[in-house]
């Protein structure tokens, strides 16, 4: 729908033709003598044509291509002033712009006739673009004045003299669709005279002949024709002319009649939808400004941050693996995965580690996968299905040490991670630790695209929400928790959907830090098919926007909670939320700039932002020890999987305003990555 507005205000303002231009034209032999030589009103729509002259002594000042906003007000206001009637022809695309002008036209007792609806050459044009474009200048008259008129004067057309061929062929067209074909016996030339007078000489008629006199209050600068008007009339008048409308101009009875109800509606609506189109690209364009700027601060942010956190951590000296940790696992049907994931962490160098894991209402043989682990340091707990907060709150209660582990049962802990882990919590102000989620599963279109996001995305924002001192997620596969601070949130909540944002969100409004290292790795399973990515993503948005809106009050508080509100909560609001579901329209204002040839500049703008997104994925997987091999499908994911991002946060936004919540499952899909490559950490 976006494109298709843009589409149709292209062809409303770009039109077929240039207006207030006059082509030059040889006459030929097919058109009648009584056309060609007689004149300016030619009636072909009943049997022979009729040609219709002007009363002596009679002018009928007539203007092409408005209404305009800046000339046709000037105009109306000197003709009222002079108290002379004119025939105004107008375009429709112009007249649907400025529904008022045409009105204020008819209430002061002008003439209207049209014009077309977008300066089309109606001898060139095909008879499905002439109809289209006389039923729709029609339509929007009758939706702007309540009436319709039999008036038409043909794009680029002149006096009787210079009609052609194809100009007789469409004047007898025009004329079986019930159209009276009006021309003009003088021609001011405004569109390109030099000055005023040049005009005045160009209009005046000679030896006494009445005249149609042809102007314009539209199409271009027509400074020069408001500066001539005055003169014209005065002239006119000092000759002992009568100024009057074209139809009584040629003796005939007025040509405009009321609309009926349904073309009023039928206008009034294409009104509205023209003037919507209308307002499309002056609004895509400062909303292309507005992305194009936050995503430049964002890939300037990220940068920034991820140099400063790398100069920050560069000296950081590796833990010893003598921490004291307890490791908590909920498992809901992750058979297939759990023992892979219990024996990364009894591999992982930490030799004192208590292994809980939590079987919430498995209905495959999760618990007994997890017993094929033999080792004391391993318990298995089994409840009723309750959800990930309640399996999470069951398996800390059990725990034994005061640094818990909380592990996703897809994930596989990279050797040293859990040290790295604990050995934060050597500082007694924090409270949370989160860890580095590496995509295990990278095969596949679907999992490449998540695998750059993880390192893109993911990981050079928690660097940066590192560096501002208030970390608003603790990713459930990988991330360290002090149990003391824990207990002082009242434990893992099931308040939201995202209980790993909740929860970092709640320690840092106890006055708990939530840090990040980059160095502690973990490989997780990530969704295959577009059903299991779009639930996973719908949760994640729909459990942010609950984590915002819970902890929403930080922005009044001081201290961490302070940070997290004041710098983390916009962060995420901008970039999260509003971002994705705005920069789609930049790949649209490509796709438009390309194919319509109206503006390379949208293009432009996409393959810069594109270039940039290289640079920065480049950087990323540097900064992550990743390979670079996977660079090339940086565009594609800019485009096709932001859009999958935008609409998944339409629809997390749907489920939030209509009250509804999306449930925590597994992936439907069997864990073939973790399985197939147990040890690539």
């Amino acid at each position: 729908m976006f494109l298709a507005a843009l589409f149709l205000a292209t062809s409303i303002l770009r039109g077929v033709g240039e207006p207030g231009t006059t082509q030059e034209r040889e006459p030929d032999g097919l058109v009648p003598h009584s056309v060609s030589g007689g004149g300016p009103v030619v009636d072909t729509r009943y049997g022979p044509p009729v040609s219709l002259g002007v009363r002596p002594g009679t002018v009928a000042l007539t203007f092409d291509d408005g209404p305009d906003p800046v000339w046709t007000p000037r105009i109306l206001r000197l003709l009222a002033a002079k108290r002379v009637p004119a025939t105004f022809f107008v375009i429709g695309r112009h007249m649907a712009e400025h529904p008022e002008l045409v009105r204020a036209q008819t209430a002061a007792g002008h003439e209207v006739g049209l014009h077309t609806f977008t300066h089309a050459d109606l001898a060139s044009a095909p008879v499905w673009q002439m109809r289209l474009e006389l039923a729709a200048s029609r339509a929007v008259l009758a939706g702007a004045t309540g009436k319709n008129t039999t008036l038409l004067r043909p794009p680029y057309s002149s006096m009787p003299d210079a009609v052609n061929n194809r100009d007789w062929h469409a004047a007898l067209r025009t004329g079986a669709l019930g159209y009276l074909t009006v021309l003009s016996t003088q021609d001011g030339l405004d569109w390109k005279a030099r000055n005023s007078q040049d005009i005045v000489r160009g209009a005046a008629p000679q030896d006494g002949r009445g005249a149609v006199v042809l102007l314009h209050d539209g199409g271009g600068d027509r400074s020069r024709t408001v500066a001539a008007l005055g003169q014209l009339i005065d002239t006119f008048k000092a000759r002992g002319y009568r100024f009057t409308t074209l139809t009584e101009a040629v003796g005939l009875p007025p040509q405009t009649v009321p609309a009926t109800r349904l073309d009023r509606w039928y206008g009034t609506a294409l009104i509205d939808l023209i003037q919507v189109a209308v307002a499309v690209p002056p609004a895509v364009a400062w909303l292309l400004y507005a992305v194009a700027v936050l995503t430049m601060a964002r890939l300037l942010l990220l940068t920034a941050a991820a140099a400063a956190h790398r100069r920050r951590t560069r000296t950081r000296a590796l833990p010893q693996p003598q921490a004291r940790v307890s490791a908590v696992i909920p498992a809901h049907n992750e058979q297939e995965t759990i023992a892979f994931c219990v024996r990364a962490l009894l591999d992982g160098g930490c030799p004192d580690i208590d292994i809980v894991v939590v079987d919430d209402g498995s209905t495959d043989d999760t618990a007994a996968a997890a017993r094929t682990v033999t080792d004391p340091r391993v318990r298995v707990v089994t409840q009723p299905n309750q959800g990930k907060p309640a399996a999470l709150n069951a398996g800390v209660a059990h725990a034994v040490h005061d640094v818990v582990l909380m592990v996703d049962a897809d994930t596989v802990i990279a050797p040293g991670a859990v040290a790295r882990l604990a050995a934060a919590m050597d500082d007694p102000s924090v409270g949370a630790v989160a860890g580095n989620t590496k995509v295990a599963n990278r095969k596949g279109l679907l999992p490449l695209w998540q695998h750059l996001e993880y390192v893109m995305s993911f990981g050079l924002e928690r660097r940066l929400f590192d560096l501002a001192g208030a970390s608003p997620t603790v990713p459930g596969a990988i991330g360290a928790f002090r149990r003391s601070a824990l207990a002082s949130c009242g434990g893992i909540s099931a308040d939201t959907l995202a209980e790993d944002t909740d929860i970092a969100m709640a320690l840092c409004r106890a006055g708990w830090r939530v840090v990040y290292r980059s160095d502690a790795h973990a490989r997780t399973h990530v969704p295959t098919t577009i059903q299991d990515l779009w639930h996973q993503r719908h949760r994640w948005a729909y459990g942010t926007l609950q984590s915002i809106w819970k902890h929403r009050h930080a922005v009044m508080e001081a201290g961490i909670a302070g940070r997290l509100g004041r710098r983390t909560l916009p962060y995420l609001l901008l970039f999260q939320l509003a971002l994705p579901l705005a920069a789609p329209l930049m790949d649209a204002a490509a796709l438009y700039g390309l194919t319509s040839g109206i503006t390379p500049v949208p293009a432009y703008t996409w393959a810069i932002f594109s270039l940039a997104q290289l640079v920065l994925a480049a950087y990323a997987l540097r900064r992550d020890n990743e390979s670079l091999r996977h660079l090339w499908l940086v565009p594609l994911q800019q485009t096709f999987y932001r859009m999958a991002l935008c609409l998944v946060t339409i629809h997390a936004l749907v489920t939030a305003a209509l009250g509804a919540s999306p449930r925590w499952r597994n992936l439907s899909t069997a864990h073939t990555g973790l399985q197939a490559h147990p040890a690539r950490v």
